[in-house]
């Protein structure tokens, strides 16, 4: 059974949806990116889908620090490239980032680097792909269709549970 239910984060609500048992979307509600949604008309409802309320659970975990990594299953539509840069994403640890420029030479393509930042922008399960980790080769914070104070913020709150520490930009 597919599912739409909205979550109050921290840093907004998100939007989460599932097709049969594996998440296909996380996202802002309120973006540049996405449409601009009141708010104050969302309906919380309590999820029927097992895989709906497994990833609130962990998103509570992750939000209060007590675990901050996932494990769910996701799919997400893309071509084979934006599935590579995807599952790259997965590789960035909790609390550290990475430039556009590397990722595209971890993924074996060092001329794919504006490829990488595309494929980084279509990403529709964030948080979980964290493409929020990926920063600009001169360690600015670039491209987050979140926008880019929820990508300081996610970084900050990584880097307070994995380092001890609070980044600053």
């Amino acid at each position: 059974m597919n599912e739409t239910i909205y979550y109050n984060s921290p840093i907004g609500v998100l939007q989460l949806k599932n097709e049969a048992e594996n998440i296909a979307e996380i996202s802002f509600v309120n973006t540049i990116r996405k449409s601009k949604i009141d708010e104050a008309s969302i309906k919380f409802i309590l999820p029927t889908s097992p895989v709906i309320k497994k990833c609130i659970a962990q998103l509570d975990d992750y939000f209060s620090g007590k675990n901050l990594q996932f494990n769910l299953p996701i799919m997400q539509a893309g071509t084979a490239f934006q599935q590579t840069v995807w599952a790259a994403l997965h590789h960035i640890p909790q609390g550290k980032t990475l430039s556009y420029l590397q990722l595209s030479k971890n993924i074996g393509n060092t001329k794919a680097i504006r490829a990488v930042g595309a494929a980084n922008g279509k990403n529709n399960i964030v948080i979980i792909v964290p493409c929020h980790r990926v920063i600009g080769s001169n360690g600015t914070l670039v491209g987050y269709g979140g926008d880019l104070w929820r990508k300081q913020w996610l970084l900050a709150h990584e880097a307070k549970y994995c380092n001890g520490v609070q980044m600053l930009f």
